[in-house]
């Protein structure tokens, strides 16, 4: 059976199931929201480190023992880890989950590095090429900063449109129906839930195009990404032929307050009209009243951690039955921010039903 569908789509022949996963963050992001629901939250943001870059790759490891425990699996129970991070060499992956020993498959899409991991997961398993993978990335407010803009010892201000990057990390374990039905026979610990059932389903991907609207603001990170979003859900759209009112949410992955505006107008202007499925992960996971994040959150993380905490909750207990996830990505070069250069954005969509 061809999975390809449309020109950028793929619905694979079998579902593929996210087994479990897990989610680890900073305390800003324990003190928000969605705070009760994360899987671990670090009493400090240094996780007992010494620099902030080795405090994100702490984060990495340890999102992915927590998926790989809830899973009842082992490192070589997996076939390849695709993971990444928004740090120079995808540091924070190399030194984060080096110690597990599963063959490694870097990537790199900016803040929608979580949907670009979980399609190439999603492809190598209905592709044979595996029966389990795990998924991870990660994003720490101080690295970023440090390495985008700047330090934190410079004490900057922020303008409105700026978004904080989300100190967090989320692993997935994905697996094939062979998985899924193995996983079902494990005794796992009281972490897991007594039904020992797949957190949801992967039905269908769109992989997103660069798009550049030749916008340069650093600092206003959800109108870069915006005109990704709506390129890749306009594309989702003609491609499995369905309308907005088809998913019981349409999620974005961090693109705040100025980025949710932009989005809705720009794809209302196509004939789509999402406002009424619309959520964004850089709004849910702050308080924005309390917590002076501004626009909302960003980054890697945001959208990770996020999913693996409340969209997976939502459709385990069937509050929702099928969502678009569209983690979005700015793909900002410090190097080339400096010359003068414009900011493009990416966005990856992931159809998620109930199992």
């Amino acid at each position: 059976m061809n999975q390809k569908l449309g020109k950028a789509s793929i619905r694979p022949e079998q579902p593929v199931y996210i087994l479990n996963s897990g989610s680890v963050v900073g305390t800003k992001e324990g003190q928000g929201p969605l705070g009760l629901l994360f899987d671990m939250v670090g009493e400090d943001d240094m996780f007992g480190c010494e620099t902030w870059e080795e405090a994100e790759s702490r984060l990495q490891k340890d999102a992915v023992y927590l998926a790989l425990t809830k899973s009842g699996l082992q490192p070589e129970d997996v076939s390849f880890i695709f993971a990444g991070d928004l740090l120079g060499q995808s540091i924070a992956t190399s030194f984060g989950i080096s110690t597990y020993q599963i063959p490694l498959l870097g990537v790199y899409g900016a803040c929608s590095t979580c949907g670009e991991s979980l399609t190439l997961g999603v492809m190598s398993i209905a592709g044979g090429f595996a029966d389990r993978v795990v998924c991870v990335t990660s994003s720490h407010f101080a690295s970023a900063e440090k390495e985008f803009r700047f330090p934190l010892e410079y004490g900057n201000q922020r303008p409105l449109s700026a978004s904080w990057t989300v100190t967090g990390s989320g692993a997935f374990v994905l697996g094939n129906e062979e998985a899924l039905q193995s996983y079902r026979g494990k005794d796992i610990s009281v972490t897991q839930k007594k039904e020992n059932r797949a957190r949801a389903c992967i039905t269908g991907m769109t992989v997103g195009k660069i798009v550049d609207y030749g916008l340069k603001d650093s600092m206003n990170m959800g109108a870069c990404m915006a005109p990704a979003a709506a390129s890749t859900l306009e594309q989702h759209f003609i491609d499995y032929g369905s309308q907005p009112e088809d998913y019981d949410k349409i999620i974005t992955g961090d693109l705040g307050k100025v980025g949710q505006r932009v989005l809705i107008d720009l794809l209302r202007d196509k004939g789509y009209d999402i406002s009424e499925q619309h959520m964004d992960c850089g709004i849910e996971i702050y308080d924005g009243d309390v917590q002076d994040t501004h626009a909302g959150g960003s980054g890697c993380g945001c959208s990770a951690v996020t999913l693996s905490a409340y969209v997976l909750k939502q459709l385990e207990e069937k509050n929702w039955k099928k969502v678009l996830f569209v983690p979005t990505g700015a793909l900002l070069s410090k190097t080339r921010f400096n010359e003068g250069k414009s900011v493009p954005g990416i966005a990856h969509a992931l159809v998620l039903e109930t199992v």
